[in-house]
């Protein structure tokens, strides 16, 4: 129980790695804020979750700075503090680069970086108010490196949060704060379902070149993510840490069987 205690606040967190993170969290002795912009996801994870001596749940758009200044306003009043932000929400498309609106480019870059800042912001905001330092993790991804045509926008939005982790850490190091990202391959999720996962052709393009031939458990990005938040990993900052199954250090393609 390393973690016991402590206090995280966590954005996109009705369903997939957000709500893993939450359980792991609070089996680990921590009081949670989870947060999503689906009320109803929302409140069912809660009710799954259980805990309402601590857990709390707040709606909103992560893309809206009131809203994440809302979860961390949340964490300190009902907690008292605010320990471990982790900067979750995260949307993908899967398009054709040449057919990305404008919207839609707004939209991705909106929710997966330029919410990920206000995260940023928010929660250092409120260490530095209450002391005593804290962590910030930051979902990346694979695409952060890799060059995935269909995914354009969302590994655009990726790649920046390489250089804002990098950049936070530097900037909140003297105020003892770290800032670190959890790149996950392929997780099991539905949003790998609805953009990765798009039909079984695509399903063995992506095990083709996953060297442990399955998709990850967002319990196995939660668990990277407890390390992550523990003092266990104290002398860590500005880095992005891969859970992928070795999808990074491959550069050939393995055979595929039918399963």
């Amino acid at each position: 129980m390393k973690l016991s205690g402590k206090v995280a606040a966590i954005t996109g967190s009705a369903r997939g790695i957000g709500k893993a993170c939450a359980k792991r969290f609070l089996d680990d002795g921590v009081k949670v804020v989870i947060s999503d912009v689906d009320a109803d996801g929302l409140a069912a994870t809660a009710a799954e979750l259980g805990r309402p001596d601590a857990l709390r749940t707040v709606v909103g758009n992560v893309a809206r700075r009131a809203d994440v200044d809302q979860l961390v306003a949340t964490a300190a009043k009902e907690f008292g503090r605010l320990d471990i932000m982790v900067n979750n929400a995260g949307v993908a498309r899967n398009r054709d680069i040449l057919e990305i609106s404008e919207e839609e480019f707004d939209e991705i870059i909106g929710i997966n970086l330029k919410g990920a800042f206000f995260g940023v912001q928010a929660a250092a905001k409120q260490m530095i108010a209450q002391g005593g330092g804290g962590v910030i993790i930051n979902m990346s991804s694979v695409n952060a490196l890799l060059a995935i045509p269909a995914l354009a926008t969302y590994a655009m939005s990726k790649g920046g949060m390489k250089q804002l982790t990098s950049v936070a850490a530097v900037a909140l190091a003297p105020h003892n704060i770290r800032v670190v990202a959890v790149g996950p391959g392929t997780i099991l999720t539905d949003m790998v379902a609805s953009s990765i996962y798009t039909s079984d052709d695509a399903r063995k393009t992506v095990m083709s070149r996953t060297p442990a031939g399955r998709g990850g458990e967002p319990s196995e990005v939660a668990s990277v993510v407890a390390f992550l938040a523990s003092d266990d990993a104290s002398y860590i900052t500005g880095q992005t840490i891969y859970p992928d199954g070795g999808r990074l250090i491959l550069n050939y393609t393995v055979p595929v069987k039918d399963k």
